[in-house]
């Protein structure tokens, strides 16, 4: 994607990091005619950690399922690595950019299931969601990741950008553009507004209980 200019000013939401991809020098330094958002906050992948661990009574093994591939996803790895540290959990880590390659994961996570699985959010997740978060349920492993859909397809747990307010705001910029605005002096803006929505009935099938703060805060509760 390096260099890549376009001729029509265009604005994007991005689930990776712009300036990995090559869309942009800094998030306050767009270029090649393009603008707008990214979904990616790498720093919520910690937080992510400390609520499976005060989901999973006494969390010691986590997987990590990640697609290399996405720019960006070797930040989020690194923000997992330091958090896990500071956690005492042992992180073990599957690169899945492939179908063939998430196979080979799940067979090898089944010889030994880990306690606990964190779910790096891009398309290929979304993809594969139910079938990696179906493997965790069957193996009791608990899923959590960033988005609310993967809540939804029936992970225990999701906290990252609200999507939809995300959506709601690249219309400000589509707006900006139109108005003639050069997309260069448009920063690239990263998520502002945050949830965390809960599935309680995974939680039920699972046998975990969600801590009452937890549940106190959460944007949604699935039951």
């Amino acid at each position: 994607m390096f260099g890549l200019k376009l001729s029509t000013p265009s604005v994007y939401a991005f689930s990776g990091d712009p300036v990995v991809a090559g869309f942009a020098d800094s998030l306050s330094h767009p270029r090649g005619g393009m603008t707008g958002l990214t979904f990616m906050a790498a720093e919520l992948n910690s937080k992510r950690l400390e609520m499976l661990r005060d989901i999973v009574p006494g969390l010691k093994r986590v997987a990590i399922i990640a697609n290399p591939e996405h720019p960006g996803s070797q930040i989020e790895r690194a923000y997992s690595e330091e958090a896990a540290k500071k956690l005492g959990l042992a992180l073990e880590y599957y690169g899945t950019g492939t179908e063939s390659q998430l196979a080979d994961a799940l067979a090898t996570m089944g010889k030994s299931p880990p306690q606990a699985m964190s779910l790096f959010s891009d398309g290929f997740a979304i993809q594969y969601r139910q079938r990696i978060i179906d493997f965790g349920i069957e193996h009791r492993a608990p899923v959590i990741s960033g988005w609310q859909v993967f809540a939804k397809s029936g992970a225990i747990c999701t906290y990252g950008p609200n999507l939809s307010e995300s959506y709601r705001r690249l219309a400000y910029y589509v707006d900006r553009v139109l108005k003639g605005a050069p997309t260069s002096q448009l920063p690239i803006e990263r998520p502002t507004k945050f949830e965390t929505v809960v599935n309680m009935r995974t939680a039920k099938k699972l046998g975990l209980t969600i801590p009452t703060s937890m549940l106190a805060s959460a944007d949604e509760l699935i039951e």
